[in-house]
């Protein structure tokens, strides 16, 4: 009696003790990370995070904008700034030669295989006419016809109105990728490169006000310095420069021996008229480095693979006849120094990031606008050991995507491969899942430990 009253008493409780055993399973704790890479900083201040929230221009760099444009009274100057951004943008990288005869060459050759396959009788002199005249109008048809911007007064005033807040957005984005990272770092010298308004000068000055002792701005148009020069005086001839040491020059410094702790190239690289130029510019400005060049142009297919070639150049061919010959080792955004992954792509996308911004008050003007931008940071110090040597970041080239108890990373790893991750709070510990959902586009994120089963790889 007192068993069977027993064995009732249990089946009943069964699912009361199911239900418990289930609860108790799913409150068991979860794994903690075992490196301590936060330091002691709340998730949302986490090591990884670069990006910024909406630039505005300083304000002294705007008014002295807005007095230029006001004085220069240049007709339909929105409309003229829309169309200039929208060349710049679509601008690709002149063709070279040697590719040109090629194309030409394979055309023609597919072109008499077809009139050979008519098998009628024709004129052959005719039918060379006639094919000469078909290649040289597809070449016409599908060639870009690349020549170099001149810029005038009038083009330099509707160049600051298309982008003068968009180049300023670019480069201070860039920039903060060092003084996050590198914050000892306090140049006190700087060249610039194609330095067109003068916003690498700005963006650094915010960024190093304090150290900057030299700066100079190197651009072979004399227009754009003396307008340049308005906006650093405020547009007044006789004002003082809102920073000192800035000097403005047409030509780079000769003397292969003089260094400057920070250099820049912002936009430029893609308006010079060959490869062989651009390699060797590339060199010049790395032998000129003694600490960080920082690369910048567009984000569109030609930006980023100007840049991956200028990347390749510097980090295969090491100089040994340099007066410096420490090499290059790569700094952002890549976390690796292998070929990047997305040009081996089937659908070639350009690595590129996001930067939101203020543009100057134009009549018929957006209030916010995106700059999209690819980079390349290369350096000659080697980075400080730190308790965070155990712990991978790779970068995110997309925008996370948020969902219930997971978020979705699309990252470039150390491995040199892109990876979709999952990460979630019982796979990768609460402190990464946190850091990983309050991040961006172009972070880095913390992961540790590695898992296998949830990762799947984007090269395929």
């Amino acid at each position: 009696m007192a068993f069977g009253s027993y064995g009732s008493c249990v089946f009943c409780r069964a699912p009361g003790v199911l239900r418990m055993v289930r609860r108790v399973t799913s409150a068991a704790p979860k794994p903690e990370s075992q490196v301590d890479f936060l330091n002691g900083k709340p998730h949302r201040d986490h090591d990884g995070l670069t990006n910024l929230k909406t630039l505005h221009l300083p304000a002294e760099l705007q008014m002295a904008a807005r007095s230029i444009i006001r004085g220069a009274q240049v007709s339909r100057l929105t409309s003229r700034a829309q169309d200039l951004t929208n060349l710049l943008w679509s601008r690709k990288r002149a063709v070279e030669d040697s590719s040109l005869r090629r194309k030409a060459m394979a055309l023609e050759r597919q072109l008499w295989e077809n009139e050979m396959e008519k098998g009628e009788d024709v004129d052959v002199e005719v039918l060379e006419n006639r094919i000469r005249r078909k290649v040289l109008s597809e070449l016409k048809r599908t060639t870009f016809h690349w020549s170099p911007l001149k810029y005038d007064e009038e083009l330099g005033v509707v160049y600051m109105a298309a982008r003068l807040a968009g180049g300023y957005a670019a480069v201070r984005r860039a920039l903060n990728e060092i003084k996050k990272r590198d914050p000892d770092f306090a140049p006190q010298s700087l060249l610039d490169f194609g330095s067109g308004l003068g916003t690498v000068a700005w963006a650094s000055h915010s960024c190093w006000g304090d150290t900057l002792n030299e700066m100079v701005c190197v651009d072979s148009s004399g227009p754009m310095n003396i307008l340049a020069e308005r906006l650093l005086k405020g547009d007044d001839e006789k004002g003082k420069p809102h920073f000192q040491n800035v000097y403005f020059r047409q030509l780079l410094p000769v003397s292969p021996r003089v260094q400057f702790d920070l250099v820049v190239s912002a936009f430029t690289l893609s308006e010079l008229a060959s490869t062989k130029e651009r390699e060797d510019m590339v060199v010049t400005l790395w032998r000129k480095t003694s600490s960080y060049l920082v690369l910048v142009e567009n984000g569109t297919k030609e930006g980023h693979q100007i840049l991956m070639e200028a990347r390749d150049i510097l980090l295969k061919n090491r100089e040994k006849t340099a007066y410096d010959t420490r090499p290059a080792s790569m700094f952002a955004p890549c976390p690796h120094e292998q070929a990047c992954p997305k040009l081996a792509l089937k659908l070639v996308v350009p690595c590129n990031f996001q930067q939101p911004y203020q543009p100057l008050p134009l009549p018929r003007q957006v209030d916010n606008h995106i700059e999209k931008f690819s980079y390349v940071i290369l350096t000659r110090t080697q980075p400080a050991k730190t308790g965070q040597d155990a712990v991978d970041w790779p970068r995110l080239i997309a925008a996370v995507q948020p969902r219930s108890r997971h978020v979705h990373c699309h990252l470039c790893c150390s491995n040199g491969q892109l990876q979709h991750l999952v990460v979630t709070a019982s796979k990768h510990s609460r402190d990464v899942y946190r850091c990983a959902r309050i991040s961006h586009w172009g972070d880095r994120i913390p992961l540790v430990p590695k898992t296998e089963d949830d990762v799947q790889s984007d090269s395929e």
